[in-house]
Formats: C-alpha cells, structure tokens, sequence
C-alpha cells in the first residue's frame, strides 16, 4: 500500500503529459477519382508497434450515402473520429428535414477537430481521406494531425506517399474507369505489399458514385515472389 502511496505521489509530481506516439496503427490508404466517382483502398492490418497483431481491421467507413473515410495511423484515434461523425449523422436523422452534409462540409469538421487537437498539443495521429460524390461532382479532400487539409484527385498515405504515388501519378487519368481504378489501386497495393513490413495481403476497397457508397468484403491479390532480386538481393547483373 505504501508503494502504491509512493507511486500516485510520484505521478502527481510530474507535469501533465499526452500520447507522443501511436501504438496501434494502421499503413497505407490510397484513393483516387476516376469517371464515376471516388475510390479507396486500404489492407486490413492494425500492427501493435512492429507486431502485425490485429488482422480484420476495417480503416475505411461510410459516414452517408454520399461520404466515406479512410485513415492510417493511430486505430483508436480513427475510432474516435468515427464516433464523431456517427454522431453528426444521428443528429441528422432526428432533425429529419431531408438535408444531409456534403463531403466538403464533413471534411471541414473534421478538419476543425484535428486542428483543435493539435492545438491543445494532444493530436490524433491520423492522416485522413474524405471521399464522396454529391450533385453529380466527385470530391475528395485529405487532413492530417496538424489540421491541415487539401484537395486532391489523388490520396495517399503511409509509406504510399513513397511508393504508391510516383505510381499512381504515371497511370491515373481523370477519365479512368472503375476497371482501371481498381487495376491502378490494386496494382499500388502489391508492389507496398512487397517493400512494406507493416502491411498484409489483405485489402477492403471502396466507392462512392451517384449510386452510394460500396465497401468490399476483404480479399487478397496474386503476389510473385520469384523474382531473381527477390530470391538473392546481392545478385549483380
């Protein structure tokens, strides 16, 4: 009991502290717009430090039935904003007069929210894509754990902006279909599945068109692991 004693007086004896690190997190979340709307990808690993402990997590949401996210980084922090945005759309339905929020306007809140976290020097560590398609218009907007916000055609994060990017911005086109959107996405996916050690094979992909919101079942994709480099790294050619 003493100890105990000893150890709360210690605690008190130091100043208030916040989370400097993630412990849960998840990787790369890619998205981009294409002829009919917006699309997003995700695997489905929440890694605890360099562990790959959590391996069914769903990193993409919907939020309306114009509007869904995706997030990397700390899990418990994206659960948060999750609940935030729920919240947003109960209130909502019970002021039932037919109106709903735009994907600009949630990427706003939660803009808002980020920025009033960061400013309180306690962040959530998350990078945000807000991806939705309303009056016929796609839109999709990023946020990070300093507030800050953009929108892009294209989203990525994680190691993604490393490895994904350069890649997506060599094949992607405005007037891309669903079919070469999921090629593009897909095609990204693999090649961070081989060069990311916090990823898996396995990946829930969604999107939002002027018919909804879509998320997949998880699924894997078609891996080679018999490349030459791949086999020997130290081979000289």
């Amino acid at each position: 009991m003493e100890q105990l004693q000893n150890a709360i007086a210690e605690s008190k004896s130091h100043p208030s502290t916040r989370t400097t690190r993630p412990i849960v997190t998840g990787a790369s979340v890619l998205a981009i717009k294409y002829k009919d709307g917006v699309m997003v990808m995700s695997d489905t690993l929440a890694s605890y430090g360099s562990m790959a402990r959590y391996k069914s997590v769903q990193r993409i949401c919907k939020v309306n039935e114009t509007t869904l996210i995706g997030a990397s980084g700390e899990y418990s922090d994206f659960q948060y904003l999750k609940d935030l945005v729920e919240e947003l759309t109960d209130e909502e339905f019970d002021e039932d007069d037919g109106a709903s929020m735009s994907p600009k306007e949630i990427h706003s809140y939660l803009s808002r929210v980020m920025y009033n976290r960061r400013s309180k020097i306690d962040p959530l560590y998350n990078f945000v894509c807000v991806a939705g398609f309303k009056e016929g218009k796609s839109y999709l907007g990023a946020l990070d754990y300093f507030g800050s916000t953009f929108e892009e055609d294209v989203f990525t994060s994680g190691y993604g902006m490393y490895i994904a990017l350069p890649l997506i911005r060599k094949d992607w086109s405005a007037d891309m279909d669903e079919k070469s959107a999921v090629a593009l996405l897909e095609k990204c996916m693999t090649v961070l599945f081989y060069r990311d050690c916090r990823t898996i094979n396995k990946y829930n992909i969604a999107k939002v068109t002027a018919s909804g919101v879509e998320i997949s079942k998880p699924y894997s994709l078609k891996t080679e692991w018999s490349y030459k480099r791949f086999q020997n790294p130290h081979i000289i050619e």
